[in-house]
């Protein structure tokens, strides 16, 4: 017999938000909880892919426009209300689903409005600090509040790191003041948990990985720039595209290699079959890397000051290399990449483990 019922759902900003859930869900799984998964866009094709036997919901969060520039902040702010008016309105969804699928606890990934007073509600998230540009720095105790008033709605926080020494996301997960429900519970990959033994498949050994990710139109921006200089070279290289609603696998010239998207035990020997990885420095392939201990550089999206701060704060402890995307020049970064050898950040899952048992 099943057990509880778990209503699962990551937000949709890029699929990073949905990876990281795929070592919660499984293990879910294996405890014995009914899982349901409610996503929508790139994250519930890729959640639908990785678990084609759960049941999904379609269930939309925020639309929002995302600039070709660096103003990323600016945009957001200007769409705020419109971001509020969405966080409402998945809410109530919320509350209908709750009781048409009898949900018993909810995880929300990143999503606000994801809460009921009337199931157990749990907030998976590493951003208890927002990193601000400049000349804003004076909101940062309305932002801190603001968070903090949507994190008490829920029963539990969960944060994917660790608590020790700033953890992988310094001090956007280690605030001056943890809210009270607040817990850690280790760093959260795709690559660190498998149902079945990690038998890998054979895949191609290539001298640069680039994966992308992340919204547009600044993913394909960047698949643009990337494509441009390694076509100037005759170093092997695939490309991932991050694009989950196509499947493709072509030669974009004899030594570049284009897949759409590819499963996760291909990609984990992808990656490990790969001298250097080349992607966005988003905090779930942050824990992706770290995880399978590979050599990485970094291009921040322009703007996104949550991945400036990871960039320059990996960059500093001499972890990861990283350039800025509009000065981003590949030789130089693969010559400076060689004095940053990244880290391997192991993590038995023990903490997580006893987190889910608790909710039985």
């Amino acid at each position: 017999m099943e057990g509880k019922t778990v209503l699962v759902c990551p937000l949709n900003w890029g699929i990073g938000h949905a990876t990281r859930c795929v070592p919660v869900i499984r293990l879910l799984v294996k405890q014995g909880f009914r899982v349901i998964l409610a996503a929508d866009g790139r994250p519930l094709e890729f959640l639908k892919s990785e678990f084609p036997s759960l049941q999904f919901i379609e269930l939309p969060g925020a639309s929002i426009r995302y600039p070709k520039g660096s103003g990323m902040m600016r945009t957001l702010l200007l769409q705020f209300p419109a971001m509020l008016k969405s966080i409402r309105k998945e809410h109530r969804d919320l509350q209908e689903i709750i009781k048409r699928e009898k949900i018993d606890i909810v995880m929300s990934d990143n999503r606000y409005g994801l809460w009921s007073k009337g199931v157990h509600s749990i907030f998976i998230t590493h951003q208890l600090e927002v990193e601000l540009p400049a000349g804003t720095q004076f909101m940062r105790p309305v932002i801190r509040r603001l968070i903090a008033s949507f994190i008490a709605k829920f029963d539990e926080c969960w944060i994917p790191d660790f608590e020790q020494l700033n953890g992988l996301a310094g001090r956007l997960s280690h605030p001056p003041k943890l809210p009270p429900n607040a817990s850690y519970i280790g760093t959260l990959s795709r690559f660190g948990i498998r149902e079945r033994p990690d038998e890998l498949p054979e895949s191609p050994v290539c001298e640069i990985l680039v994966l992308l990710s992340g919204p547009e139109p600044q993913r394909s921006i960047l698949e643009a720039r990337l494509t441009r200089q390694l076509q100037n070279t005759d170093l092997k290289t695939a490309i991932i595209r991050g694009v989950t609603e196509k499947v493709e696998d072509f030669y974009l010239t004899e030594n570049i290699r284009v897949f759409s998207h590819l499963e996760t035990p291909l990609l984990k020997a992808m990656i490990l079959n790969s001298i250097v990885v080349i992607s966005r420095p988003g905090y779930s392939s942050i824990m992706d890397l770290t995880t399978l201990g590979k050599r990485a550089i970094f291009i921040p999206t322009p703007g996104q000051t949550e991945q400036e701060y990871l960039a320059r704060y990996l960059k500093d402890k001499k972890i990861y290399f990283s350039m800025e995307q509009d000065e981003f020049d590949l030789f130089y970064a693969l010559e400076m990449s060689n004095n940053y050898p990244g880290m391997v950040l192991e993590n038995d899952y023990a903490e997580l483990e006893k987190r889910i048992a608790g909710l039985r």
